[in-house]
């Protein structure tokens, strides 16, 4: 699902449960396209307030990095983020790493960093929302400030898109509550001295397409002939996330040289340079290598592959093991990336192989062993989190003052998952009572 900057989230069902004079409340969810698991996260928070609230909320995705209404050196500063970790990664590391010292983060938001609070601040007086979510962690300090200017008492809510290591941008104890992805991060929040309550663990979100039950072996193959594959008996699907980074062609081309009876697919993202030379040697090799873009049905090719292929993204890991894909990651970026690898191997989900023979041996060996094939795939399910999305949007409507959904099309609310979350709680500060039906907070 692809939504536009700047407008509201429809959903499907936004006039099934919805009275007609009742305005939606307006949330304004902060991200910064530097890769695409910001957005894709915010956007299946979205689709399950959607699904779980028709027609009562409406969510704003706003590109505070490198948007429309962001300052052109901001633009371009964040623009550079792709090249840089496909070209130059040890630099973003050595950058990552510099910037995690507080004193040192603190000058960069102030000076580099600082029109971030003016785009963030245009966003938050254009749409007024009673709830604000940061999806990217420069956005999170900006909110907080822009709130207290504009809507004071909107709580403003981060959710951590990086898996096992989370930046101390992150981690501003400022907002009022902090969505951690995995217990890593959930760990680094407590050494950080936060107040239990104040940070959760739910997981990663990702859309409602990753979260049906993973595919049994009829099913992929199924799903491998309406993709248009050529059937032959093991798939190697190659992603390198929405940069289309980690080297792909030259470990599809290992693969192919290698391993005559494998297919392989690799997904580029928006890397056209690494799709066109991918193209011209799937020209060459004999219908076993697919070439894609960026694609809408990302969940149909991890669900149908054997191995799934790849750097150690989060938005990556989070969808493969929703489809419960066995992986074998090939690198990671420096910094945000850290621990990503080792979160998968140390329960068996996946290998590491940063080397080509290795991937080459890795995949040759899981192609002749089904029985390690099979294990690899259950260990990859049992890191999946699909409720995650569903579980945030819960947060979200709580902090908003919105009951819970309608379990079951009845007149009672459902049981919330953030039922401890009382108004008692330090930083719980509600934007509207219940019953004040599309209130907003006083400016």
């Amino acid at each position: 699902m692809t939504i536009p900057a700047e407008r509201p989230v429809p959903s499907r069902e936004d006039s099934a449960r919805h009275s007609p004079g009742e305005a939606p409340l307006p949330l304004l969810f902060l991200i910064g396209d530097t890769g695409g698991g910001h957005r894709s996260a915010a956007q299946a928070v979205a689709q399950a307030l959607g699904h779980a609230y028709p027609g009562r909320f409406a969510p704003v995705i706003h590109d505070a990095l490198r948007g429309p209404g962001a300052p052109l050196m901001l633009r371009w500063q964040t623009a550079l983020y792709g090249p840089g970790i496909r070209l130059t990664p040890w630099l973003w590391g050595l950058l990552f790493r510099g910037f995690s010292s507080p004193r040192v983060l603190r000058w960069y938001q102030q000076t580099l960093f600082r029109p971030v609070n003016r785009s963030v601040a245009r966003a938050v007086a254009a749409h007024r929302p009673v709830v604000i979510a940061a999806f990217h962690g420069f956005t999170a300090g900006p909110a907080v400030r822009a709130r207290d200017r504009t809507v004071p008492g909107a709580p403003v809510v981060t959710v951590i898109t990086d898996l096992a290591s989370a930046h101390l941008a992150w981690r501003d104890p400022a907002v009022d509550r902090i969505v951690a992805p995995s217990a890593q991060v959930a760990r680094s929040c407590a050494e950080d001295g936060m107040p239990e309550g104040h940070y959760l663990e739910i997981g990663l979100p990702v859309a409602a397409e990753f979260a049906s039950a993973p595919a049994v072996e009829v099913e992929r193959l199924a799903l491998r002939r309406s993709l248009g594959l050529a059937g032959r008996p093991f798939l190697v699907v190659l992603t390198g996330g929405a940069e289309g980074s980690g080297g792909l062609y030259r470990r599809a081309a290992a693969v192919l040289r290698h391993l005559d009876d494998v297919e392989v697919a690799v997904i580029c993202g928006r890397n056209r340079v690494l799709q066109r030379r991918l193209g011209r040697l799937a020209a060459r090799a004999d219908g076993r290598l697919v070439v894609r873009g960026f694609v809408s049905n990302m969940a149909d090719w991890l669900r149908c592959a054997d191995v799934v292929v790849g750097k150690a993204g989060p938005s990556t890991i989070a969808e493969a093991t929703c489809c419960a894909a066995p992986l074998v990651l090939t690198s990671c970026v420096p910094g945000n990336e850290d621990g990503n690898a080792d979160m998968v191997v140390s329960v068996g989900a996946g290998r590491y192989a940063p080397r080509l023979r290795d991937l080459v041996a890795e995949v040759d060996r899981l192609r002749r062993d089904p029985a390690a094939l099979a294990a690899m795939r259950a260990a990859s399910a049992s890191l999946r989190r699909p409720e995650a999305a569903a579980e945030i949007a819960s947060l979200l409507a709580l902090l908003a003052g919105v009951p819970g959904p309608v379990a079951g099309g009845g007149s009672a609310p459902a049981a919330q998952p953030f039922g401890h979350l009382s108004p008692g709680l330090p930083g719980y500060r509600p934007s509207r009572q219940v019953g004040s039906a599309g209130a907003r907070p006083a400016a």
